[in-house]
């Protein structure tokens, strides 16, 4: 299902501020990688830069490093001597996004690898922003041990919430649909905080702590 008209999509390319040579180099080499669509992207990954400068976090957690592009552009928005925590299954992406932070300098990184779920509890830091980007069945339990965890105003922010448009369908079928979909429910009745859902590329929740 195409969400988004690819007319739309290119007209938002064009009129955002262009990626630099680190993100360009980032993104042409995940095209090769099996998993691509996975990739923040052009738009997506400089809408998440310009928030990070908007809060200037001094802690950022991302769960689901992939290749690196979005932990590289929420870094940006990061205070002087803040720290990024990034989250990472997979050996093999962890090892690229690893080099690509290498090569942007990005020292304000740190990159864990190994289950989220095991990792999240050793953190003792009060973080100002959580992107949220991994499995989808595990989203609601990410967010409930991640909450405790943000500052009071802090933001979290869930990729891939319109799950390719599957969650529109009726009755939202597979595994991962229904996880989202029970996810955005779980949120939609969380009076603990106060949300926004955007119709960036596959969707971004907005969830801010009250």
């Amino acid at each position: 299902m195409e969400l988004i008209s690819s007319l739309v999509e290119a007209y938002a390319d064009k009129f955002t501020s262009p990626e630099d040579e680190v993100m360009q180099g980032i993104s042409a080499a995940t095209q090769m990688h099996d998993h691509a669509h996975m990739l923040s992207g052009h738009v997506q990954g400089k809408f998440l830069e310009l928030i990070s400068r908007l809060v200037a976090p001094k802690y950022i957690l991302e769960i689901g490093t992939f290749t690196g592009y979005s932990a590289v552009c929420l870094a940006k928005g990061l205070q002087q001597n803040g720290v990024l925590h990034t989250i990472e299954l997979r050996e093999e992406d962890a090892a690229t996004a690893q080099k690509y932070f290498t090569e942007a300098g990005a020292s304000n990184i740190q990159l864990h690898i190994g289950n989220a779920v095991e990792i999240i509890p050793t953190f003792t830091e009060t973080f100002d922003i959580v992107f949220i980007d991994a499995d989808k069945t595990g989203y609601l339990d990410y967010y409930k041990m991640v909450l405790p965890k943000v500052r009071k105003g802090g933001l979290i922010i869930a990729d891939n919430v319109l799950f390719h448009g599957q969650v529109l369908e009726e009755p939202v079928k597979g595994k991962n649909a229904k996880a989202i979909q029970a996810f955005n429910e779980y949120i939609q009745q969380d009076a603990s905080v106060q949300q926004v859902l955007l119709t960036i590329r596959d969707g971004l929740l907005f969830i801010v702590k009250k």
